[in-house]
């Protein structure tokens, strides 16, 4: 079997017995970037010459730590010494990170190497990655589909065997979305688990980093290494962090799953709910107890989400102004002048949306009757999972209402974009955990088979559970093996 096509778990077995080295997994994915990249477009950037430079400095002892040897794509919105930092958006081409983000930090303390800059949806905003001023990325299952956003560079290239894993950042479903539309696993941590320091900005109470990978176990191993309280980040929490593998095979004999109404809705595809309800059944079979549970402000947290997050990120935004770094206007009249042209030339239509919707609910007279109601609604909808988790161990929903959709189909109605990510925000909005894992195929596409994915959804810092729960489901079924048709 190609390198390539290993599992994070497996080439970490050949790479600490050295069947392998760092160089030659550099290598082989080169070669597979080259083969199937132009189709895909997954990444804005790969330095292979620095990657294959740290690879071989890497010692023995570098081999032996958790993900030594490892490369690691991450998205184009996480601080890399060095490399390109633009957020997929022309208002930061030419910026180079200065340093690394926290998390970059803790994946080169475990030996790893990072990989490539993944494109993204500019600054996190999408659900498609067609808002990138680098050109969409091409789902690998049918490449005149959407990969899913903002991290479908991410989950591309992880599903295309273009990396062996990725990190992707989740603001309102951005790592579980593109996760579900191509096939492969996406854990979205509780908010403050992982380090936010080095991440560039976009909704400040929702932001969270994760991985994207091709087994559940792979996403345990990644966490391991990035969880964790960090000082610099006021919002990153002070918990302990358990040994994620340690209970990563015990069954769900004993879980009490539930399975909320407000989740199985007018406007889901009938293969979507059928695929869903299937694999809530073979959980059952395998022993967990199903209860039927409400979510009830659930219908309230799209609309929400759509004032908060924008809110946010009309005040995150505002530094990128052409004056202190990043691309700026050239004739300006005078400092305003040159502020307003670059940022209009500088940022997508998506982004100016969503800065203007920011603006206006924040704005003298909107704030109550917007922005504040919004914040009542979340915590009305915290209150419903914590209600929810004291009858169940995990909830079980579909992630995305229907299988990945046509590149061009819906960038003229952003609403029906926006609807993408209904199963995901409140997870968000809560600040709780959640993961996507592969559970079927919908025969739709031009190879009649577009993935569909199970979202799981824990308690605050629970994440132990979501993977004990995906790994029962997932090494009980046979969706793991499935290759994309790029393959």
């Amino acid at each position: 079997m190609e390198l390539f096509f290993e599992t994070l778990t497996g080439l970490r077995e050949k790479l600490a017995t050295k069947k392998v080295s760092p160089t030659e997994v550099l290598d082989a994915l080169k070669k597979r970037v080259e083969a199937v990249e132009p189709s895909i477009r997954a990444f804005n950037h790969i330095d292979w010459e620095t990657a294959r430079a740290e690879a071989a400095a890497l010692t023995p002892e570098d081999l032996a730590k958790p993900l030594g040897g490892v490369p690691v794509a991450i998205k184009d919105v996480m601080a890399v010494k060095g490399q390109p930092l633009t957020c997929s958006s022309r208002i930061l081409k030419g910026f180079v990170s200065p340093y690394d983000a926290c998390v970059i930090e803790k994946l080169r303390a475990a030996g790893a190497i990072p990989l490539g800059r993944a494109n993204m949806d500019e600054f996190a905003m999408g659900s498609s990655t067609e808002n990138s001023a680098d050109g969409p990325t091409h789902n690998p299952w049918d490449t005149g589909r959407i990969p899913g956003g903002s991290s479908g560079g991410s989950a591309a290239c992880v599903s295309a065997d273009e990396a062996i894993v990725a990190l992707g950042s989740d603001t309102g479903g951005s790592i579980r979305q593109p996760a579900a539309l191509c096939g492969c696993v996406g854990l979205k941590p509780t908010y403050g688990r992982v380090s936010r320091y080095g991440l560039v900005a976009f909704a400040s109470s929702l932001d969270q980093i994760g991985p994207l990978s091709k087994t559940v176990e792979d996403s345990a191993r990644i966490l391991q290494v990035i969880a964790g309280h960090d000082a610099r980040d006021n919002t990153s929490a002070a918990e302990p962090v358990p040994d994620y593998l340690s209970g990563l095979n015990q069954g769900v004999k004993g879980l009490k799953l539930g399975v909320p109404k407000e989740y199985f809705i007018h406007g889901i595809d009938p293969e979507v709910e059928k695929i869903i309800r299937d694999a809530i059944q073979h959980l059952s079979d395998l022993g967990a107890e199903i209860v039927d549970i409400s979510l009830p402000h659930t219908n309230y947290a799209l609309a929400s989400y759509y004032i908060v997050a924008p809110a946010e990120a009309s005040a995150n935004l505002a530094r990128f102004d052409g004056v202190r770094y990043g691309a700026r206007v050239k004739d300006g009249k005078d400092v305003i002048d040159t502020y307003c042209r670059t940022r209009e030339k500088g940022f997508g239509s998506e982004v100016k949306r969503r800065i203007i919707l920011g603006t206006y609910v924040l704005s003298s007279g909107y704030y109550d009757a917007y922005y504040l109601r919004a914040q009542k609604v979340r915590t009305l909808i915290r209150r419903d999972f914590s209600e929810a988790f004291g009858k169940c161990d995990a909830i079980l929903t579909p992630t995305t209402p229907t299988p990945a959709f046509k590149i061009g189909e819906k960038t003229e109605d952003p609403m029906q974009m926006y609807l993408a990510d209904v199963f995901t925000i409140a997870v968000n909005m809560a600040g709780i955990c959640g993961l996507s894992l592969p559970c079927g195929f919908a025969a739709q596409g031009k190879h009649g088979r577009l993935p569909v994915g199970l979202q799981i959804i824990g308690k605050a810092f629970d994440e132990a559970t979501l993977l004990r729960v995906g790994q029962a489901y997932e090494q009980s079924t046979e969706w793991r093996k499935e290759r994309p048709a790029c393959a």
